[in-house]
């Protein structure tokens, strides 16, 4: 089946966040690329992983990747 003209996923959202089957947004923690030298191994630790989007933002998240799970 082709897809209708025009609807298509930005992939730099798609590669920036993910979508939980239930329709949760998970992002990265910022704060993690660079001077790292300067946080406290307690911060660095808890900066890894990811952590969900808050509610404010995630219809701009799912308006850009319209292939995606929707819980």
């Amino acid at each position: 089946m082709r897809r209708p003209k025009g609807i298509k996923t930005k992939k730099s959202m798609a590669k920036r966040f993910k979508i939980t089957a239930k329709g949760k947004v998970l992002r990265a923690c910022a704060g993690k690329r660079h001077l790292n030298q300067t946080l406290s191994p307690k911060r660095r630790r808890n900066l890894r992983g990811t952590t969900t989007l808050a509610e404010s933002d995630v219809h701009r998240v799912l308006e850009s990747m319209p292939w995606s799970h929707r819980g």
